[in-house]
């Protein structure tokens, strides 16, 4: 599909995904055609940009027309000289090998996430993305009821990133060394579209009104939705890649299926609002604090 702003849209997972032809990242992009690219990540939720090879500061400008950057994480270290910049390495540890949407266990997660490619293996090392929002188009009417009333509460207290290592048991230390625990509906409304989707992912521990084996259970549940085949989208990184996803309508996965071999990316992510459920309720902190040297965003 071609935009008026000059650039194609071709579609690449039947539910999300669609790579983008013709935009140069390296330079400054005119506001409609960031508007247009809005739109476009609105429709297909995670676009891919090829061979674009940009460095720290090209992916904070291009990050940046989304809106307000967070800094890199609530808890875990920035990259070297780069205080809204997360380097997510494997060699390091860094292995986000469970379905999960960033930064939920905060009470404004991230709008949006970049990803730039700079290290990929020669095979495996690929990053899954999830519609959440087909996922609760695609509940049975009793459970989409049942999911419309429900809350869970995110944490960071469970490490979505299993250690293998001492290096990855620092980092998790690290993880965890601020605890966060925020309440969030598990059907949110999308600020820009007003669609419903599943809100829930790695980080969402316990539900409710339920115990933690019933909690357990019923987001199991839940999950299964998010993750079936039609509605995820498989991404095969080449060096100089770019990915950005609306975090507000996916979850996403990275296998660890590449052994001992270096992967690198950074990720920059941008500020987000406060999520509001079906009833008009909005999420709210159960233990930490607002996070407000992580997101400038308020609500």
């Amino acid at each position: 599909m071609s935009t008026s702003t000059g650039f194609d849209v071709r579609r690449i997972g039947g539910r999300i995904g669609a790579e983008i032809l013709g935009v140069d990242l390296t330079r400054e992009l005119d506001p409609a055609l960031v508007g247009e690219l809005n739109t476009a990540l609105l429709d297909h939720k995670a676009l891919v940009f090829r061979d674009q090879h940009l460095d720290d500061a090209g992916q904070l400008r291009f990050a940046s027309l989304f809106g307000e950057l967070t800094t890199a994480h609530p808890t875990v270290p920035a990259a070297d000289g780069q205080p809204n910049v997360l380097p997510v390495d494997g060699e390091a540890g860094q292995r986000a090998n469970r379905w999960h949407t960033d930064v939920t266990f905060v009470r404004t997660p991230p709008k949006a996430s970049t990803l730039r490619s700079i290290v990929v293996p020669p095979y495996g090392g690929n990053t899954l993305i999830a519609n959440s929002q087909a996922a609760y188009e695609d509940l049975p009417e009793p459970l989409r009821a049942f999911a419309d009333r429900a809350w869970a509460v995110h944490t960071n207290d469970y490490d979505y990133a299993v250690p293998r290592d001492d290096r990855a048991a620092e980092r998790r230390k690290q993880f965890t060394s601020r605890k966060y625990r925020t309440a969030h509906p598990v059907v949110r409304v999308h600020p820009e579209t007003g669609r419903r989707g599943l809100f829930v992912g790695g980080f969402a521990r316990t539900l409710l009104g339920f115990d933690s084996e019933q909690s357990q259970e019923l987001l199991r549940l839940l999950q299964s939705y998010v993750t079936r085949p039609e509605n995820v989208v498989r991404i095969a990184w080449n060096p100089g890649d770019v990915v950005l996803f609306d975090n507000r309508a996916t979850q996403h996965y990275a296998p660890d299926d590449y052994g001992d071999l270096p992967r690198l990316l950074h990720r920059v992510t941008v500020a987000g609002d406060v999520p509001v459920g079906v009833d008009g309720q909005h999420s709210y902190v159960v233990e930490g604090d607002e996070a407000a040297h992580y997101t400038p965003a308020v609500a």
